[in-house]
């Protein structure tokens, strides 16, 4: 039995009713919101209010709070807001509240879990791919240069012939927000994107300005490179499973260990704020330590 006096307990009640038979949810679905709601309802008890009317968005925040002190997950948090803005919906359409309290009050960010780069000595055993044919060669070209430039999925598949210098050993790439960049790209990347163009006049169509292409002669496809990039994994016996972002994440990470300069970094990614890079990159605090001991004027022992 419910501890809940009336005063909350009823308009709960016509609330679940309301789940019940009209909008016929599943009952899992019902017991999460009965259980979300009375550990709010219990919540706003211990707060001193003393029915559903009194909460403002001041309550609700602190109901969040709560949560987020007793080490609620993001997603946990998520759904109890989620509940207690459904149940205002229906108390305001009920004409019991004049507007949602919940409305404007947001739960925390979810983590993005970070995809995990490779190792230098996995991203070799990835590259060392040697096979003459054409699509071989492309697929080889497409990952060094992934690697090498730290290029997103769309913007390697957006580049055109056009953009590639190999000569000056750079190449424009239009990025997030329609923002041109120029990053330079050499070594092993600079090679096989010079093996590539010498091979696809034999694959692309005349009129096909596109750097990669498919086996049909058009410019190829997100889906396609991110089929064959597993594929490579695979083959080349890579633990784990490889995507496109895990070269750029790659070059980020290892760019930032041997380099320490996020900034230039920030640049080469084409991150519009600092703070992006410092969540991609995920340097460990011992590498920090090191880089500080190293470089602070003050650090260093006498």
């Amino acid at each position: 039995m419910s501890t809940l006096p009336r005063s909350f307990e009823q308009p709960l009640e016509r609330f679940y009713e309301y789940l019940r038979s009209e909008r016929e949810l599943s009952l899992h679905t019902q017991q999460n919101y009965k259980r979300q709601l009375t550990c709010i309802a219990e919540q706003l008890l211990e707060l001193g209010v003393e029915n559903w009317q009194q909460v403002d968005a001041g309550w609700v925040r602190q109901i969040a709070s709560k949560g987020m002190r007793n080490g609620l997950k993001a997603s946990s948090l998520a759904m109890r807001l989620s509940a207690l803005r459904s149940f205002f919906d229906y108390l305001v359409h009920q004409q019991v509240l004049p507007a949602n309290p919940a409305k404007g009050v947001a739960a925390p960010r979810k983590a993005r879990p970070l995809p995990k780069n490779l190792d230098v000595d996995e991203m070799n055993q990835l590259l060392e791919v040697n096979d003459d044919d054409p699509l071989a060669i492309r697929d080889r070209a497409m990952m060094e240069l992934m690697y090498g430039a730290g290029l997103r999925l769309s913007e390697l598949v957006n580049l055109n012939v056009r953009d590639i210098n190999l000569s000056k050993g750079d190449l424009r790439v239009i990025g997030k927000g329609d923002k041109e960049r120029v990053v330079p790209f050499a070594g092993l990347a600079c090679e096989w994107v010079g093996n590539w163009l010498k091979v696809r006049a034999n694959i692309a169509h005349a009129d096909e300005n596109g750097l990669f292409v498919s086996k049909l002669g058009q410019r190829i496809s997100n889906r396609n490179v991110q089929k064959r990039m597993a594929e490579w994994g695979q083959k080349q016996a890579v633990s784990s499973h490889i995507n496109p972002h895990k070269l750029r994440h790659s070059f980020a990470t290892h760019m930032l260990e041997s380099s320490g300069d996020l900034r230039a970094v920030q640049e080469l990614l084409g991150h519009a704020n600092l703070t992006t890079t410092q969540i991609y990159t995920h340097l460990d605090f011992q590498h920090l330590a090191k880089v500080y001991d190293a470089a602070h004027p003050r650090a260093k022992r006498r």
